[in-house]
């Protein structure tokens, strides 16, 4: 991210080179990666994989499925040799078993528990929805981990722009956020909410060690374009 001298705005981060580093699956060790992670989190087919390649600039990357619950592996990709995005599998896909969801939800608990390098965990929540019951249980379990979730409102480009702000007062209550919880409405289609996701990195990145358990007192776009 580069800041201009006169006025102090940040502007968009250049993504240089992106690499799919490790795949993770059930029985898979966990990588001891050097740089800073960012973990994302949401359940099936809320847009998790959209919202990684468009932060990355990359059509594909991160691979989209028609079919939920498809990803079962916790993926880390490499980003200009700064920092990791780390996409953990959906959650909430009906048709998965329940020994399966089991499993996975201790392959996400596993990673939350010993990444040293975790920095904040970024959870996923179709703006047009209350938040259902796995979103309230995933979002207080993350809290139990020792984070407090950045709250991604998915799909703002589905409902118009004068519903943002009730449907944004909807996703808190229906969380029970903790105060000061930040929430970024984000549209996969228009792009809108990237740029105040990247500035919000770049304020985890220029955090120093001291504040590693911080979170900035930064308040998500809720006025965002529909």
């Amino acid at each position: 991210m580069v800041k201009s001298a006169e006025t102090g705005m940040r502007y968009k981060m250049i993504i240089k080179n992106v690499l799919l580093e490790t795949v993770c699956g059930i029985t898979s060790t966990l990588p001891e990666n050097e740089h800073i992670e960012f973990a994302f989190a949401g359940k099936s087919n809320v847009g998790k994989s959209s919202l990684i390649n468009g932060l990355m600039n990359r059509k594909a990357l991160a691979r989209t499925s028609a079919q939920p619950g498809k990803t079962q592996t916790i993926n880390f990709y490499h980003i200009n040799d700064q920092m990791y995005f780390v996409d953990l599998p959906g959650y909430g896909y009906a048709k998965v078993s329940e020994s399966e969801k089991a499993k996975w939800g201790k392959m996400i608990e596993n990673y939350l528990h010993k990444s040293k390098k975790l920095r904040a965990v970024f959870l996923l929540i179709d703006i047009r929805h209350e938040p259902s019951g796995n979103d309230r249980l995933m979002y207080d379990w993350i809290l139990k981990q020792g984070f407090e979730p950045i709250i991604i409102a998915t799909k703002l480009d589905k409902i118009k722009r004068s519903q943002v702000q009730k449907h944004v007062k909807m996703v808190k209550e229906g969380l029970k956020v903790v105060k000061n919880t930040i929430v970024i409405p984000y549209s996969a289609l228009t792009k809108q909410g990237r740029e105040e996701i990247w500035n919000l990195i770049d304020e985890l990145l220029d955090s120093s060690p001291t504040e590693e358990g911080a979170q900035p007192s930064l308040q998500g776009g809720t006025d965002e374009k529909a």
